[in-house]
């Protein structure tokens, strides 16, 4: 029996495609810049800001791909504005970390019946999550998953940042797998990647999904695992598999 669904973040329910990742940053850099300038703040500039910043995620990224833990982009772009005299009150912190997220929020895009979808699982009495390797903050995500209107769907929510470890580590999924309160039997995992989704849980002994998206395209979908093209397909298979 599926007594719990837990979903993958970018490629699943949110949708962004193949991305500019030097446009992204560009814009992200400029929002923020503009932020601490009209709040009065000691920034040089704008091409200094960037490369600083550029320079510093960059090296942080590599660090991160070598260890295979992610990092808190908000607490290591305040620890960069701190040292360079840059003075904010926790909200404001917030807002700044926000804005260097926010063009990539601006094109992610969602299906139109989401929310319809995750009402009809909730209604079935499923517990649902998510889990999502990520090093943006919660603070952020959960600010466009509140505008959206779906946050609180997700009774536990997980981002691999606040974690010593990232998909396809097993032990993240076990610690999903606790915070939900079910065996891994009676859990279905959704996302998009055969290696760090489908495969992982797989293992386990979870239900893995895959949704159809450019990251597995043309690639070999394993035995045992389901594949669906939208999210609104998932009550009616939940309900073939518990049928069984």
């Amino acid at each position: 029996m599926i007594n719990a669904v837990i979903f993958d973040l970018g490629e699943t329910i949110l949708n962004f495609g193949k991305i500019n990742p030097a446009k992204m940053f560009r814009e992200g850099a400029k929002l923020s810049y503009d932020y601490l300038k009209i709040n009065g703040q000691p920034v040089s500039g704008f091409k200094s800001y960037c490369l600083r910043n550029l320079l510093a995620l960059r090296f942080k990224n590599f660090v991160s791909a070598i260890t295979g833990n992610d990092f808190n982009s908000s607490a290591f772009l305040r620890k960069i504005g701190t040292k360079k005299g840059i003075k904010l009150d926790g909200e404001q912190w917030r807002h700044f970390a926000w804005l260097w997220y926010e063009p990539l929020s601006k094109i992610a895009k969602i299906e139109p019946d989401v929310k319809l979808t995750l009402s009809k699982l909730k209604n079935a009495g499923l517990k649902l999550g998510i889990l999502s390797n990520t090093f943006v903050s919660r603070d952020s995500i959960e600010k466009q998953l509140a505008e959206i209107g779906i946050l609180d769907f997700f009774s536990v929510r997980l981002y691999s940042y606040e974690f010593d470890f990232r998909k396809p580590d097993l032990r993240i999924f076990k610690i999903a797998a606790e915070r939900i309160g079910e065996a891994f039997e009676n859990i279905m995992y959704i996302g998009d990647r055969i290696d760090k989704d489908a495969k992982p849980t797989l293992k386990l002994g979870m239900t893995p999904v895959i949704k159809t998206a450019y990251t597995n395209m043309g690639k070999n979908i394993p035995q045992g695992v389901f594949q669906i093209n939208k999210l609104s397909e998932l009550p009616t298979l939940v309900e073939k598999i518990n049928m069984k």
